[in-house]
């Protein structure tokens, strides 16, 4: 999924009427992507590459993939959820469940770019046949569906908070997936009828 649609739906799994308990479960469910984004902004803004150096280099070189993956693991915040647990800190627990969330919300949709979610007790990689974005893997299909989630879940959690900051960062990323889905849709369909235009 999508980086703010894996706040918006761990947020609507374990918020449990706590208000207090917003932004670590925000900060976990972003957790695991952490590393891409400073990939990004290191590659982009310091090394000034392309955006396709970027997503068919610098973000597959042994270095990075490593970080990244090690992010993701399972077992690793898993572990740290169950010391905080037994430490008594509730905040550290859910935000390490968030990002154990955010690891089991990606195993299911990622294609070739596959993490290795068991590290460190197994490189495997779980090579689905879905995709969140890869259109030649059901990428729309899965696409429209975590809008509709992310958008359920908003409903959900909405009334529960108190801030308008909150509150606007909900609606502004809601609108954004659905400026998103109808432009692409729009640019489907115009680049269908130039096609059979042209073929006519």
């Amino acid at each position: 999924m999508n980086t703010p649609s894996h706040a918006i739906v761990n947020l609507a799994l374990l918020i449990d009427q706590q208000p207090e308990a917003i932004l670590p479960i925000a900060i976990g469910a972003v957790l695991p992507d952490v590393p891409m984004f400073v990939m990004y902004f290191w590659a982009r803004g310091i090394r000034r590459q392309c955006e396709r150096q970027i997503w068919r280099e610098t973000y597959w070189t042994p270095f990075w993939q490593t970080i990244n993956h090690s992010f993701h693991s399972i077992p690793l915040a898993a572990i740290a959820a169950i010391s905080a647990h037994f430490a008594g800190w509730q905040l550290a627990e859910l935000l390490f469940l968030s990002a154990v969330l955010h690891s089991l919300g990606d195993l299911p949709i990622h294609n070739h770019d596959a993490h290795r979610h068991f590290l460190p007790f197994s490189h495997f990689r779980f090579i689905s046949p879905l995709s969140y974005w890869d259109p030649r893997h059901h990428g729309r299909i899965v696409s429209l569906v975590e809008k509709l989630l992310v958008l359920a879940a908003t409903l959900y959690i909405f009334p529960m908070l108190d801030s308008w900051l909150a509150r606007g960062l909900l609606v502004t990323v809601n609108l954004a997936y659905l400026s998103g889905y109808f432009y692409r849709a729009v640019s489907q369909s115009c680049v269908e009828a130039k096609i059979q235009n042209e073929a006519g």
